[in-house]
C-alpha cells in the first residue's frame, strides 16, 4: 500500500481578538485527509509564514505524512542553525498538523495515541486583574463563583506597569515612548495584594502570581520570600532565561514554588532547571519547542524529576494550540495546571471543535485527532494588523528598556 504523503502546506493568519494567530494546515495525497497545527509567533507571524511556505514546504511535498519523529528531526537540522523562536514554531505548525493526521487516519483522538488519558479533564487557571486590590479581589471572587479554584492575580497588569502620561513619578526630559512601570513599587504592592485576598478569601482556593521577569534577581528573590505566608500555588517566571543561575539561590532562600519557562527555546534552558530541581512547573510554550513531539518528551523528563506541566497558554495561542496543550494535559501523569484566558465567540464559530470548559476544568472532545478545524473564509474576515507590537517596549522610570 503505497505511504500518504504531503501534497501542499499553508499558512493561515487571523486576528479575530487582539492577537495575530498562525495556524499551519498540511494537507495529503488523500482526498480529505488534512491536519491543523499552531504555529503562533504573535509577535513575528510574516516570518513564520516565511520559515513555512518557503522553506519548509518545499522540503516536506512528497513525504510520507507517518514519519512523525523522523520529520520532526530532520527539519529541526535541515536549515543547520536551530532552536531559534521562528523555526521551532514552523516546526510546531507542521508537527502538530501531523499529529492531527495521524489520529484522523486512526480515527482516535491524540490523546489516544499518546498512550491515553489519566483524567478526564485538566484544571485550569484564569487572570484576575484590576487597578487596586478591591478590583483584584472582586475579579477573584467572580471566578471563584463561576467555578474556578485556581486563579492568577495580578495587579495594574505585568509589573504594575502604566503609561507614561500617568507615571507616578517624572520621567527624564526625552524619555523615549514606552509602556512604563517602577519595579520597586510594584514589589512592595504584591505583598500587600495577597495579604488582602487571602484574608477575605482564605487559603481553600489556590493562588498565583506571575513576575513576567520584571525584577531584578536578588529582588526577585525577596518577592518569593515575601510572598511565602500567602501559600501560592506558584510564582511564574521570576527570571529571565538569561538568569538561569540565579534559580539555586532562590531555590535555597524559600520554598514558594516556582514556574518557569516561557521564552525558552533552547533545552539547554529547561534540562538544567529540571535535573537539579531548581523548578516545581515547566511552562513552556508549546509551538516555541517545536511541538507535540518535543513537549511529551519533555513531559516525560520533568515526571522523573518530580516537575508538574503547567504549559503557557494565553491569547496568543490559537485554538489549536490548546487544543494540543490539552490532549498532552489529561495524558500526562505529572500534569500541574492549565493556563487558560477564554474563547470569545469568534474564535469558536472559526474553530470549531474548540475545547470546552465548565466548572474550571477544561475537557477534550472524543473527536480523531487534535478534534478541532477551521473555518478558513471566516478566518479570512479578520486579517492581521501590520508592524511590531507596542507592549513589549516594556522602561523604568529613568527610561531603561527592560525585558518585557
Amino acid at each position: 500500500m503505497a505511504p500518504i504523503t504531503v501534497r501542499n502546506v499553508r499558512t493561515i493568519l487571523t486576528m479575530p481578538g487582539n492577537d495575530r494567530l498562525v495556524v499551519v494546515k498540511v494537507e495529503t495525497s488523500e482526498a480529505g485527509l488534512y491536519g491543523l497545527g499552531c504555529a503562533t509567533f504573535t509577535q513575528r507571524p510574516l516570518a513564520v509564514r516565511s520559515a513555512v511556505e518557503d522553506y519548509l514546504k518545499p522540503f516536506l511535498i512528497g513525504k510520507d505524512v507517518a514519519r512523525i519523529e523522523d520529520l520532526w528531526q530532520t527539519m529541526m537540522v535541515n536549515s543547520y542553525w536551530r532552536n531559534g523562536p521562528v523555526l521551532n514554531n514552523a516546526i510546531s505548525g507542521v508537527d502538530m498538523a501531523l499529529w492531527d493526521i495521524k489520529g484522523k487516519q486512526a480515527e482516535m483522538p491524540v490523546y489516544d495515541l499518546l498512550g491515553g488519558k489519566c483524567r478526564e479533564a485538566a484544571a485550569v487557571y484564569r487572570h484576575a486583574d484590576g487597578q487596586g486590590e478591591e478590583q483584584v479581589l472582586e475579579s477573584v471572587q467572580r471566578y471563584m463563583e463561576e467555578g474556578y479554584h485556581y486563579i492568577r492575580c495580578q495587579m495594574g497588569g505585568y509589573g504594575g506597569k502604566y503609561g507614561a502620561s500617568a507615571a507616578p513619578r517624572s520621567l527624564p526630559e526625552n524619555a523615549q515612548p514606552g509602556v512604563y512601570f517602577d519595579p520597586d513599587a510594584y514589589a512592595r504592592s504584591i505583598p500587600r495584594l495577597f495579604e488582602h485576598i487571602r484574608s477575605q478569601v482564605g487559603y481553600e482556593i489556590e493562588l498565583l502570581h506571575d513576575i513576567h521577569e520584571r525584577l531584578v534577581p536578588i529582588e526577585a528573590i525577596r518577592l518569593a520570600k515575601q510572598l511565602e505566608p500567602y501559600r501560592l500555588f506558584f510564582l511564574e517566571d521570576p527570571l529571565p532565561p538569561e538568569q538561569n543561575g540565579w534559580f539555586t539561590m532562590l531555590r535555597q532562600q524559600c520554598a514558594t514554588p516556582i514556574a518557569m519557562g516561557e521564552l525558552f527555546n533552547n533545552p539547554q534552558e529547561w534540562v538544567p532547571l529540571i535535573t537539579n530541581r531548581l523548578i516545581d512547573f515547566i511552562r513552556v510554550h508549546i509551538s516555541q519547542i517545536g511541538g507535540i513531539t518535543s513537549a511529551k518528551k519533555l513531559a516525560t523528563l520533568c515526571e522523573t524529576f518530580g516537575v508538574r506541566t503547567a504549559w503557557h497558554g494565553p491569547g496568543d495561542t490559537s485554538p489549536v494550540g490548546h487544543a494540543a496543550n490539552l490532549h498532552l494535559d489529561v495524558n500526562s501523569p505529572n500534569f500541574g495546571i492549565q493556563e487558560w484566558s477564554g474563547f470569545s465567540e469568534k474564535l469558536q464559530e472559526i474553530f470549531p471543535g474548540c475545547p470546552e470548559v465548565r466548572d474550571g476544568y477544561m475537557y477534550p472532545n472524543d473527536k480523531p485527532g487534535l478534534g478541532i478545524d477551521i473555518d478558513e473564509k471566516l478566518a479570512a474576515k479578520y486579517p492581521c494588523s501590520e508592524g511590531p507590537p507596542t507592549w513589549t517596549l516594556a522602561r523604568t522610570p529613568d527610561g531603561t528598556a527592560v525585558r518585557p
